[in-house]
């Protein structure tokens, strides 16, 4: 696209003033404890981009990199290792657990392999359900974790609807990463599992001199569970000003910002993306109520847009894949173009704002990623 055709394309956007006075209850204290006990266990890195600070007219930009949890290239085993301790230990404590349990799931990669490897790890059986445009390398990662895989001919919410299907079996349970009404326990506990990362970034925010908080938190978006999490922390605490929290989803899976827009739930066909792990059609009901309330405002990303912001992130060190570097690219869309003053008004932007990304992927979690932007004109089928 021509760059000054870019300049007068509407950028897909939705603000919602008073988020930051918006309170709900807290995590629990005792997921950090938890995780610390895991062997793989260790904070993330924090890492500050001065040259990004000057190119988005902010005062420090800093990104959590995701590239290396527990083991895994992305975030999702803190959810997933929560939940999986919880079901095991209900179970123990009323007598079920004699026999393996089959942990079932749909995904769009990491959250299932962050399943099956829990359950590889803890002589568990897993049963991943991965709809179409999920790369093969990622289903070929899930697979090496001794999990059974079953490929769905359709989206990622068919794939949802499969695995809740299939784990009706006997000595099964659904660990979803998405919730609806009825079933809505198990992926409260994958929420309260993703609370580390945003403890994690008030230690390093302290550590690196600030004190008083991000102004603002950038947060990729799929089913909103993440999402969720980080307006669970944030929007928490009983006094203070709130960072504003800006939610970034693929262009051809904006469930939430359609959402946003119309004021209530729905769900969307969804298309092609790059951006693999953002690429749903419902939002958790579950993190609904969080989203519409708690989110200072929501922005959707093309492809090349993603692209490039991976790009720019290796170029400064930092391993991204392009649901990782949604945050950058929603950002930066944000701050630039027809209606920026306004936006970064909106976000409460200014020159001395710290700037918090969270890059949820590093390139080994979406093979895409490491054919730069050319990569964002290719099909995920």
């Amino acid at each position: 696209m021509p760059e000054n055709a870019s300049s007068l394309r509407v950028l897909p956007w939705s603000a919602r003033p008073g988020a930051r006075a918006w309170r709900c209850e807290p995590a629990p204290s005792r997921v950090r404890d938890f995780h610390a006990t895991l062997p793989d266990y260790a904070p993330t890195p924090l890492i500050e981009l001065p040259l990004l600070a000057r190119e988005l007219g902010v005062g420090r930009v800093f990104v959590k990199d995701e590239s290396s949890r527990l083991g895994l290239p992305a975030f999702k085993a803190l959810g997933a290792s929560w939940a999986v301790r919880r079901i095991l230990a209900e179970r123990a404590a009323s007598g079920e657990d004699a026999l393996p349990v089959t942990l079932v799931t749909a995904t769009d990669g990491n959250h299932g392999r962050a399943v099956a490897r829990m359950a590889r790890l803890l002589g568990q059986r897993a049963h991943v359900f991965v709809p179409q445009g999920v790369h093969p390398q990622a289903v070929s990662a899930i697979a090496a974790e001794r999990a059974e895989v079953t490929q769905v001919a359709g989206p990622y919410d068919q794939a949802v609807r499969l695995a809740a299907e299939a784990s009706a079996a006997a000595d099964s349970v659904l660990v979803q990463d998405t919730a609806w009404p009825g079933y809505e326990r198990i992926p409260g506990w994958i929420v309260e599992g993703y609370s580390t990362l945003c403890a994690e970034i008030d230690e390093q925010l302290t550590a690196a001199g600030v004190t008083s908080g991000p102004g603002l938190v950038a947060v990729p978006v799929g089913v909103g569970s993440l999402a969720q999490a980080v307006v669970t922390h944030y929007r928490s605490r009983p006094s203070g000003r709130g960072p504003a929290l800006l939610s970034v989803e693929p262009e051809a899976a904006a469930c939430v910002l359609e959402s946003l827009s119309l004021g209530a739930p729905v769900s969307i066909t969804t298309g092609a993306t790059t951006m693999a792990g953002l690429n749903c059609g419902t939002p958790s009901s579950i993190a609904w109520p969080h989203l519409r309330d708690g989110l200072d405002a929501a922005v959707a990303i093309t492809d090349p847009d993603a692209a490039r912001a991976a790009a720019r992130l290796a170029e400064l060190g930092v391993s991204s894949g392009p649901c990782g570097a949604a945050a950058l690219a929603g950002l930066r869309a944000a701050l630039t173009g027809a209606g920026a003053d306004e936006r970064r008004t909106t976000l409460g932007l200014g020159p001395c704002s710290v700037v918090v990304l969270l890059s949820t992927e590093g390139t080994a979690a979406n093979p895409y990623s490491d054919a730069g932007p050319a990569a964002a004109g290719r099909p995920t089928s």
